[in-house]
């Protein structure tokens, strides 16, 4: 089969590949391609050098692998496969599935010998005994659902058609998500029963079975609130309200609370938290929560209408999330700047998002007042859909679509 290299994520690992002291830990909502990276690691390995033997590839969720549940089952197979070899490559894929395998992998990261891979579709991974014991001793690869850019390389691939108007392509990309597998699907129903059916693998496997809720259809009711809401600012409080005056529900804001932590693990959500430019501090109260994918939403509703303010702003989200970058939304007294995004380096950029500031003369005044009013030399950008830029104090008029498939950053 032929695989779509995401390069982005790729450039990250390359230099980790024969590093045994590091596990490279992959992770991110299931579907999102984390096993197709491991299979195009492997054949790099393979490309380069590095003898079959030598690789070790337990995927837990296949049929063959499906009885290792134990830290014992799971040492016994790694040394049945271990080839004698200066160095083996180990890889395991939904490492979640076997109990206690923190001591496994710490065990063997130890022996020196082995590069380890491993993947997980929940937060559930890097919680715990995992990060006791491998505290300074791990990376982290967060592994998005695919960029828009990726999605027309992608389509390119496999020789599907691309719609030459890009916004229209675009609407479509908005509409049907990102997970790699649709793509590959030309019925528009057959992608929404796609994801239908990723939502209900991530609730049985990483719901049901990782934590026990004992209301499954109001935690379900909760998710499709908090989906529904993407992009707009709620809070514990609020949702708890909502459904004891409008849904006759009694639920607790405990409940809630961990209900939304529920949907954070299994990475189905993401909260963006807000953070004051003039005292420097994080702030608390209402979040933003954004989706792991846009489709998420699509498919529950069947008013296709794209509302394109929270819509734009989930896309600006994940894509900077990609390339490595902290996120929040900036407050600068009564204004709000949409997203302030700092990378490794401790250099940020601020970010305004709007469909359009042409057509409105008070919507373009608004976008630029928050981004003038930031007393620093950072970057700012206005992002759009618009054609047609413009040039006003040092401040970068991008056309969103355009920006994204040239794989830029904010600097």
């Amino acid at each position: 089969m032929q695989y779509y290299k995401r390069e982005n994520y790729l450039k990250q690992v390359r230099p980790f590949y024969h590093e045994c002291e590091m596990i490279k830990v992959f992770t991110g909502i299931r579907r999102c391609g984390k096993s197709t990276i491991l299979n195009i690691i492997k054949d790099e390995l393979l490309e380069s050098g590095v003898r079959k033997e030598q690789i070790i590839d337990i995927n837990l969720d296949k049929m063959a692998y499906k009885k290792i549940k134990t830290p014992d089952d799971l040492e016994k197979i790694i040394l049945d496969m271990t080839a004698d070899a200066e160095l083996n490559y180990l890889f395991i894929d939904e490492i979640q599935n076997v109990r206690n395998f923190e001591e496994v992998i710490n065990a063997f990261r130890e022996e020196e010998n082995y590069s380890i891979f491993i993947t997980g579709s929940n937060s559930y991974l890097l919680s715990g005994e995992l990060i006791t014991k491998l505290t300074g001793r791990y990376l982290e690869f967060q592994i998005e659902t695919l960029d828009f850019g990726e999605y027309l390389a992608m389509k390119d691939l496999y020789q599907k058609p691309i719609n030459s108007n890009t916004a229209v392509e675009f609407d479509n990309y908005i509409l049907y998500g990102g997970f790699p597998y649709t793509v590959r699907l030309d019925d528009p129903e057959a992608k929404r029963t796609y994801v239908e059916n990723v939502i209900r693998e991530i609730i049985q496997k990483d719901v049901v079975r990782m934590v026990k809720v004992r209301h499954l259809s109001v935690f379900e009711r909760v998710m499709t609130f908090v989906i529904n809401n993407f992009g707009s600012s709620i809070n514990i409080h609020r949702i708890q309200k909502y459904f004891k005056e409008q849904e006759r529900i009694s639920i607790t804001e405990d409940t809630v609370a961990r209900y939304v932590r529920i949907m954070e693990d299994a990475k189905l959500i993401r909260k963006c938290s807000r953070f004051d430019l003039k005292s420097r501090t994080s702030l608390r109260g209402e979040q933003k929560y954004y989706l792991a994918d846009l489709s998420l939403y699509f498919i529950q509703n069947t008013d296709n209408r794209i509302n394109y303010g929270p819509v734009l702003e989930n896309i600006v989200y994940n894509y900077a999330l990609s390339r490595k970058y902290a996120v929040s939304i900036g407050k600068i007294g009564k204004l709000e700047c949409d997203f302030i995004v700092r990378d490794s380096q401790m250099n940020y950029a601020y970010l305004q998002v709007s469909y359009t500031i042409l057509s409105n003369r008070e919507t373009e005044e608004r976008e630029y007042r928050t981004l003038e009013a930031i007393r620093d030399n950072y970057p700012k950008y206005v992002l759009t859909m618009d054609y047609l830029l413009q040039k006003r104090n040092g401040i970068k008029h991008e056309n969103l679509m355009e920006f994204i498939k040239a794989e830029r950053r904010f600097d």
